[in-house]
Formats: C-alpha cells, sequence, structure tokens
C-alpha cells in the first residue's frame, strides 16, 4: 500500500498567507461551515473564503460577538452552536438539513487549551468533548449535506505529540493534567479524519487534519504570561520572543489550503503542514515535527470512530435520529 503521508512539493510553506493560498481561486457557489469562524485564525480563514466567493456559515457559542467580528465581512451567516453541549450540535444540524444545501467545505476549527479541569455534558472531559466529541457528532449530523463532494478539516495540532489517545482514562479520571488532556484531544482529531476519510470517499468526502503551526490567537486564553515566557514565547516584559510563531493569516493558511487546493484532489486521511502534507516525525529528526504514527494508525482511527459512536450517540450509519 503507497503510503502519502509525505511532502508533495506544494510551492508553498510557513510564510504562505491564506490570501496566497487562494490567489486567483473562484469560490463563488462554494459553501463553507467553520466552527470558531469568527476568532484567530477562523475569523482569517472566514474573510478569506469569503472574499474568494464562497458562502460561509459561521457556527459560533456566541453568536452576538461572531455577527460583531464579521460585520464588515460579505458571504458570511452566524449561527448558535456550542460543541460542549450535543443538543446545541442536534439543533445546529437540523437548521442547516432543513435548507437542504450542499456543503463543500466543513471546517473544524473550533477548540480550547489547556484549560483547567472541566467536565461538560455527561461528565466529559472539556477538551476531548469540545475539540473531538463535537465536531465527531456535528460532522456526523451534517452527512447528507456533505455527500457528493466535500472536504473534512479538522484542525489538529504538534500538541498531539503530548499524548496519544489515553484508552485506559480517556476522561482523566485518575488525575488530570491539562496539556496531556490537549494532546490527546489532537491526536483524535488527527484520527478522525484518518477514519472519517476512510467510510467517507465513496460518497464523495475527503478528510484532513493539520497542525496550523503556533500563533498567538484567543486560543492562548487560559495561559499566564508567566507560562508562555516559560515556553519561550514571550520575553520578561510580555512581548513576543519566539521567532518561529507566524501571523494569524499565515496560521490560517494550512487549514485554507487543505480545503481547497486541488493538489489534494484524490487524497485525503492526511495530516498537513506549512500548506503542505507533513512529514512522519519519526523521521523529522526534530520535536514537535510531522505527525506521530498513533496519530495516523488505521486501527486506532477505527476504535476510536467507535468509542465516540458510543459516546455521543450520533454516527452517519443510523436510519433515524
Amino acid at each position: 500500500m503507497t503510503d502519502h503521508q509525505h511532502p508533495l512539493g506544494s510551492g508553498c510553506g510557513a510564510h504562505t498567507t491564506a490570501a496566497d493560498v487562494l490567489a486567483g481561486i473562484d469560490l463563488t457557489g462554494k459553501r463553507a461551515i467553520i466552527t470558531g469562524g469568527h476568532s484567530g485564525l477562523g475569523l482569517e480563514t472566514t474573510k478569506a473564503l469569503a472574499a474568494a466567493g464562497a458562502q460561509v456559515i459561521v457556527a459560533a457559542r456566541n453568536p452576538e460577538a461572531a455577527r460583531t467580528a464579521t460585520s464588515d465581512t460579505p458571504n458570511v451567516t452566524v449561527d448558535a452552536l456550542d460543541l460542549g453541549d450535543l443538543a446545541s450540535v442536534d439543533l445546529f444540524a437540523r437548521r442547516l438539513l432543513k435548507a437542504g444545501h450542499h456543503i463543500d467545505m466543513l471546517i473544524n476549527n473550533a477548540g480550547i487549551m489547556a484549560c483547567p479541569e472541566t467536565r461538560v455534558g455527561p461528565g466529559w472531559e472539556a477538551q476531548f468533548a469540545t475539540n473531538h466529541l463535537g465536531h465527531f457528532a456535528l460532522t456526523n449530523r451534517l452527512w447528507p449535506l456533505l455527500e457528493g463532494g466535500a472536504r473534512v478539516v479538522s484542525i489538529s495540532s504538534a500538541g498531539h505529540h503530548n499524548s496519544p489517545i489515553r484508552w485506559d482514562d480517556v476522561q482523566f479520571a485518575d488525575g488530570y493534567d491539562k496539556w496531556l488532556a490537549y494532546g490527546q484531544s489532537k491526536t483524535a482529531n488527527a484520527l478522525f479524519a484518518v477514519h472519517l476519510d476512510r467510510i467517507g470517499r465513496e460518497s464523495g468526502i475527503r478528510a484532513f487534519s493539520l497542525h496550523p503551526g503556533k500563533i498567538f490567537t484567543p486560543l492562548q486564553r487560559h495561559l499566564t504570561q508567566a507560562e508562555m515566557a516559560a515556553a519561550g514565547w514571550l520575553d520578561a516584559n510580555g512581548n513576543p520572543a519566539d521567532p518561529t510563531f507566524k501571523a494569524p493569516a499565515q496560521g490560517a493558511a494550512t487549514q485554507v489550503w487543505a480545503a481547497i487546493s486541488p493538489q489534494l484532489d484524490g487524497l485525503g486521511g492526511l495530516y498537513c503542514e506549512d500548506c503542505d502534507i507533513a512529514v512522519r516525525a519519526e523521521t523529522a529528526g526534530k520535536p514537535f515535527v510531522g505527525v506521530k504514527a498513533y496519530a495516523t494508525d488505521g486501527n486506532e482511527a477505527e476504535r476510536l470512530w467507535n468509542l465516540s459512536a458510543e459516546m455521543t450517540g450520533r454516527d452517519y450509519s443510523r436510519e433515524s435520529w
């Protein structure tokens, strides 16, 4: 079996912006959903796709804030979605299913990072629930609108290097570690794309995951200045100190590239970074570069899919909801 998890030589890189990716591309008539599309990388993605002519639906936990943030951006509508609440996911999906419009791009962008221990729903750890389970349920509920040609983009992170799926304690019942919990949720994002692509490709659904790079966005809201200084991200005065950090428009580029690039036609289930398919971490020679083997393992991906379907009760193959 051919291993496609290696760079294509896309011609793009770490400094490419979302606008660069879309240069000369007309998305008129295309429809995209972007979770958290009003903040951070999500907002940059919304602006770029809308400017190229796509109709963008921003799914936001705070619709009022989303409308304010996107008020000057044409081709954008806002709808309410709380990924930590399956009832909210169902209501959002029902509204779209009722409208019946095909979705060309579903960009599962919203997420939380390194938050204090928080439980949502029936006691689920919040990062796993919000970053993975909410998007799992959403994608399955929207399946009829994705069939016939769609890309689903799952925003993972190099943070997945911190943890595989902790099968013996997914919910951190035996003690919470915010970075291991984040890492597990980002591994889940990558594995989700692997299995979604496997079962969706016959219906025209292809899926990708990615690391957007390091970018200062509201994602760091739960980190103190001292923590970010200790990590080398900020200097003692609170100013950016790590030259590898990207601007937001550069950070949004890889998810835009994964959503629209013709270079990915016929491919799927792959992990991307810097607007190209990523190398495998085991051959990268650098920490936090590329994708770990456990985040692309097909058996792990299927096991996670089955667990997620059991936990959420949302699976596209169900005849009724």
